[in-house]
């Protein structure tokens, strides 16, 4: 597979489906990645998918037209300084290594200045070395120190910030 076969698309409402089918995979391959649960997210509607594409950007890469890599983008003025706040990051276990995630990120840079996406935060769990080092090799820095979870108590995450390319 070839990482320029990898195209990014914002969804729109008209594309609720296509952002659930993604994300629920996403919580099934990789439950404990996210703060969501398949179980909860299963149960949303038409109008709840609809209400989430409303409140962020929604980036979804395809290769050779299958959504293989998710992300999502909120405005917002965020911890660290962050002009943005990145969520719900995924990729495809069998795309791992082909560009597609990368290529969400270059779509971030070229559209940063006209969305408002120069300085990008999120938040990783602590134990998840995988995502870490991918973050790393995008240019994100930790920032803060490392914090118990909200929704999962047992859990901990850390702040990452990256300024745009």
């Amino acid at each position: 597979m070839n990482n320029n076969l990898a195209r990014v698309s914002v969804i729109d409402a008209s594309e609720w489906e296509r952002l659930r089918d993604i994300r629920l995979r996403s919580l099934l391959a990789n439950p404990d990645a996210f703060g969501g649960k398949f179980e909860s997210e299963n149960l949303l509607t038409q109008e709840d998918w609809q209400a989430r594409i409303a409140k962020s950007d929604w980036l979804i890469a395809s290769v050779d037209g299958l959504d293989v890599a998710l992300m999502f983008v909120e405005v917002l003025e965020g911890d660290h300084g962050a002009t943005c706040w990145i969520g719900g990051c995924w990729s495809d276990p069998k795309y791992r290594g082909t560009g597609a995630f990368r290529r969400l990120f270059e779509f971030l840079d070229v559209n940063a200045p006209s969305k408002g996406w120069e300085r990008q935060g999120l938040g990783v769990w602590a134990d998840n070395s995988e995502a870490i080092g991918a973050y790393k090799a995008l240019g994100f820095e930790f920032a803060g120190e490392i914090q118990p979870s909200a929704r999962q108590p047992d859990r901990f995450y850390v702040h990452m910030v990256r300024i745009s390319k």
